[in-house]
Formats: C-alpha cells, sequence, structure tokens
C-alpha cells in the first residue's frame, strides 16, 4: 500500500491511497457493507456513484457464509463480484454492542452467534488470519471498544487488550494486505496518549482512531478527535471509524482526518430520510404528497432528475423496495459529492470556507 498527502489546507489533508493500482482520493468516505454488500445498491451503481473502497466485517462474515465458503469462491473479491476494495472491520465493535453475548479474555473474545446462539471463539491471530484467507485489501486488528461512559480502570484493561492483541496481530501478518492498528482508550485523554505512543510505535501501514460515537455527547467526540489526530503519523493513513454525519466528517477533516465509514446514509435512506444541501428530508411526511420538485433541486443524482418527492414518499408509505433503492441511491450520492467537495477545496486552499458554507445550508429546513 502506498499513500501520498498531495495538498494541505490547515491540517486538512489531500491524497492518494494506492493498492496493488487500485486508487482511492482522500478524504475518503467508505459505504458499509457489512456481510460483503451495500444495502439497497449494486456493485455497478455504487461504482458509477463513485465509490470503489467498501467496509465489510469478519464478525459477519466469520459467521455467515463462513471462510470455507468465501475461500472456496476465490476469495471475497470473487465471491461477492465486487472489483473495487474492500475494508473489513475486525468485529471489535460488535464486541461492544452485543454485550452480554461475549466474555472479553486476555487471549480473546468468547461470544454466541446472534443468528443461532452457536458459541464461538475470536482471537487476534483468528482474525488477521481469517481478513488474509479471504483476500481482503485493508484488515484492522481485533480491539477493544467500550461503551460511554467507562470506568477509567476498564477503559485501562481494555488500552492493554488493544496493545497486546495489535502485536499479536503483526506477528501473523504476512503483508499480503494492508493492515491498520486502532487506537483506544475512551475519553481518558492520559489512556488515549498511552494507546496511541504505544501503537504507532508498531509497523502499521495506517491507524485508526476507534471507540468514539458510542453514546458520547458531541463535543466530547470532536474535542478527542481534535486531541487525536494531529498526533497519528503525517505519511500514514489516518481513519476515524463508524463516524459518519455531514457535521461530523467535515469537523475531523479539518483535524487531518483521511478516511471514514458510517451507517448513516444507507439506514436513512432505509428509514424514509433523504440528505440534502438543506438538510435532511424526511420522505414520510405527508407535506410530500403532491410536492412534484426533486428531493433535493441542486442535486443531479439518478434519483433527483428522474422523480419527485411525491413519488418517493408514495413508494416508501407503500413498502416498495424501489423506495431504498432510489433513497440509497441518492443518499450515497450525496456523501460521494461532499467528500469530493472536500477535496477539491483543500486543493484550492478554500476548505474553511467550503465548510462554513455547507453547514449553514445544511442547518436550513429544507425548502
Amino acid at each position: 500500500m502506498k499513500f501520498r498527502i498531495l495538498y494541505k489546507d490547515g491540517k486538512a489533508r489531500c491524497g492518494i491511497l494506492d493498492l496493488k493500482g487500485k486508487v482511492v482520493e482522500t478524504p475518503c468516505f467508505m459505504p458499509v457493507g457489512t456481510a460483503g454488500s451495500v444495502k439497497g445498491v449494486t456493485w455497478k451503481e455504487l461504482r458509477s456513484i463513485g465509490y470503489n473502497l467498501v467496509l465489510a466485517n469478519v464478525y459477519h462474515l466469520f459467521l455467515k457464509p463462513g471462510l470455507k465458503v468465501i475461500e472456496e469462491a476465490g476469495g471475497i473479491h470473487a465471491f461477492t463480484g465486487w472489483n473495487g476494495l474492500f475494508l473489513t472491520d475486525s468485529g471489535g465493535f460488535q464486541i461492544y454492542s452485543l454485550a452480554g453475548m461475549v466474555k472479553v479474555t486476555d487471549e480473546g473474545v468468547y461470544f454466541r452467534s446472534h443468528i443461532d446462539g452457536s458459541q464461538h471463539f475470536l482471537t487476534p491471530e483468528l482474525v488477521v488470519e481469517f481478513e488474509q484467507r479471504i483476500g481482503v485489501d485493508i484488515g484492522m486488528v481485533l480491539d477493544e471498544c467500550l461503551p460511554y461512559p467507562a470506568p477509567e480502570g476498564a477503559v485501562a484493561q481494555a488500552v492493554d487488550r488493544t496493545i497486546q492483541w495489535a502485536e499479536r496481530s503483526l506477528a501473523v501478518h504476512s503483508g499480503e494486505m494492508a493492515l491498520f492498528g486502532i487506537v483506544q482508550g475512551g475519553f481518558y485523554p492520559g489512556e488515549r496518549l498511552r494507546c496511541l505512543e504505544h501503537i504507532t510505535a508498531m509497523p502499521f501501514d495506517g491507524f485508526a482512531i476507534g471507540g468514539l460515537s458510542v453514546g458520547e455527547p458531541q463535543e466530547e467526540m470532536w474535542r478527542m478527535t481534535r486531541f487525536l489526530a494531529p498526533l497519528l503519523p503525517e505519511e500514514k493513513p489516518r481513519y476515524l471509524m463508524g463516524v459518519g454525519r455531514p457535521q461530523d466528517v467535515l469537523e475531523a477533516v479539518a483535524c487531518g482526518i483521511d478516511m471514514f465509514d458510517c451507517v448513516i446514509p444507507t439506514r436513512n435512506a432505509r428509514n424514509g430520510t433523504l440528505f440534502t444541501s438543506r438538510g435532511k428530508l424526511n420522505i414520510k411526511s405527508a407535506v410530500f404528497k403532491d410536492d412534484y420538485r426533486p428531493p433535493d433541486p441542486e442535486c443531479d443524482c439518478y434519483t433527483c432528475t428522474n422523480f419527485s418527492r411525491a413519488y418517493l414518499r408514495h413508494l416508501y408509505n407503500s413498502g416498495e423496495v424501489n423506495a431504498v433503492i432510489l433513497n440509497t441511491i441518492h443518499n450515497l450520492y450525496f456523501y460521494s459529492k461532499l467528500m469530493q467537495g472536500i477535496r477539491e477545496s483543500i486543493k484550492k486552499g478554500r476548505f474553511e470556507d467550503f465548510k462554513a458554507t455547507f453547514l449553514e445550508k445544511f442547518s436550513a429546513t429544507p425548502a
């Protein structure tokens, strides 16, 4: 993996991530394809919207369809038909979100499947070996993520494990894929700094900030991102995991973050919420029953150039599958254009102007 920073505007960076000739411009947003598919769109649509890096999840792929099926198909790209890039989350967030179904030890994680209740055990080594055997492009190490708030003693123990697990992950890393380390530490600056110093001393290809967007107030998340981002190695990609509201993305880019993922655009699409240049639009609302304007008059996506708010509301309230498809196309296009605008503004040295203008419009009530 090669990473080059081409432009800077303050702390905001614009660069190129090159994995075996497949290029991603940064800052970038990764749609979430947990089980090897982004809900609501085909790979062809996703590519046409402007994406070539997607996030999948080891925990979910490990349970279904399992290593044997993916490996015998020729790897995750052959199995899914996606000729772009895959980054896989290790399952650390699932350890956090499935509290009550997991037992974390220094050796690894015992857990019950949310699908059938079967018992499983994941170790840092097994995660990296799974990622390598299915042929992902960027793998994340196993880490321990805690909820907000968490006692400092528990956070310190999680940091100890995260550091130890990172070392064990590197020991089985073959170099066939890029491998990123993760900085944990909750909302204790001392623990964050301790974890960062250990993780960034290891030969990872990139570094991520984990454990944010876990129920904390917005300002707490921004405070921690401002603190950590500039301390991550300048020459490696910086990834803020699971954070994806437009205002959060802009704030994090201003701190020097390069990569993002979140379910927000696709999940909101399935729930009938559209992101527009003037804020969020609840397409379920009765006020759109006879509103024949496009969802966002400033958008030129397939949905906005062909369909009205009235029709999208009708589809959604009728339970039509096309409601999810068209809403998802629009929301992912919105995020693609947001990232494109961010990159262009950094190249021109006008990122802060872009950020201020975008947020002023986005906070307005949709017309």
